[in-house]
């Protein structure tokens, strides 16, 4: 157990020095955007020292290794600074200027609706993918096997506006089943929520459904042709049962892996599907902010997106190590 400590404690401290270097990336990145914040809002129009007064304010005068070192120590205590456009709004109104919305704020609610879109995705991609997986395995090579592969890679290959629309003309135009529009707000029913979040959940079901799929198929399998497996079915067990009791169970790393990588999809990769059905989730607001130059909306939107991709794929590595004996105990 003493190994699995130690090994869980150099994944913790890679990740946190990947996180350290996507953070880099990140500030380097977004302050290399075209176009400049003070000069957006102000317009064509403003007067040089108009502008230099709101760079001033913001602290965009300061150098931008100041600017990071600030941006990255509040973020470690969680203060991921305030938004800009809040700011300059407030000051137009002639409101207090200390009286700005943080990120944070704007963020939580955001957040909280991409985590429930994609809590309605795993809730339906992963049993199915499962389902599939096991079924195309114990009917490999026939007819179902093969129209399940043609669907699925059909389904990875389409780009997902596309499957947006997709569903949109058939789910919600030919047969309007659901709405086309995800205009959720606070104070919503969950059975109203969930009406309208399952459009974009079953887009991004389709989407990942094959990559769990086809690993779920190809690891059982690989495990088919392993002496337990066959010294199984000489006692006369059903194939079913071979499959889901002896097989699954030493096929669960690779498929934790997988599911892993397309739940940490179903958070950093939701931004053209929110996009398309105005979903009001994180994915939105970055492209919202990205169009206006809020950089502290945009920085703390990448951050997540790196923090949380980071971070199941810790717990992906950690779950594999737990399944599998091997990885326990390393000779």
């Amino acid at each position: 157990m003493h190994s699995v400590i130690r090994i869980i404690l150099q994944r913790l401290a890679l990740g946190l020095l990947t996180l350290f270097v996507v953070s880099v990336v990140i500030f380097t990145a977004v302050n290399m955007l075209p176009g400049d914040f003070a000069q957006a809002i102000l317009g064509q129009g403003a007067t040089p020292e108009a502008v230099e007064a709101i760079r001033k304010d913001l602290g965009l005068d300061q150098p931008p290794i100041t600017r990071y070192f600030q941006w990255l120590g509040g973020a470690i205590q969680g203060d991921l600074g305030n938004s800009f456009a809040q700011a300059n709004f407030a000051s137009f109104v002639g409101a207090d200027s200390g009286v700005r919305t943080t990120v944070a704020q704007q963020i939580a609610p955001r957040f909280a609706n991409t985590m429930f879109l994609a809590a309605v995705t795993a809730c339906i991609a992963v049993p199915v993918s499962l389902v599939l997986g096991i079924l195309a395995a114990l009917f490999r090579n026939s007819v179902f096997d093969r129209a399940t592969n043609v669907t699925t890679l059909t389904s990875i290959s389409s780009p997902e506006f596309f499957l947006a629309y997709v569903l949109i003309l058939f789910l919600a135009v030919l047969n309007p089943l659901l709405p086309s529009l995800s205009n959720i707000f606070e104070g919503m029913s969950f059975g109203e929520r969930l009406e309208k979040t399952l459009l974009p959940a079953l887009t991004l079901t389709l989407v990942v459904t094959a990559h769990m799929m086809r690993m779920t198929r190809a690891a059982i399998i690989n495990l088919l042709a392993s002496p337990y497996i066959e010294m199984a079915r000489l006692k006369g067990m059903s194939p079913m049962r071979v499959i889901v009791k002896h097989a699954l169970p030493n096929a669960l790393a690779p498929i934790i892996n997988v599911i892993a990588l397309n739940l940490a999809y179903l958070i950093t990769g939701v931004v053209v599907v929110e996009v398309v059905f105005v979903y009001p989730g994180i994915g939105q607001l970055f492209v919202d902010s990205v169009k206006i130059r809020d950089i502290p909306v945009v920085q703390a939107c990448c951050l997540i997106f790196a923090a949380a991709y980071i971070l199941l794929n810790l717990l992906a590595d950690i779950l594999s190590i737990l399944s599998n004996p091997r990885l326990r105990h390393p000779k």
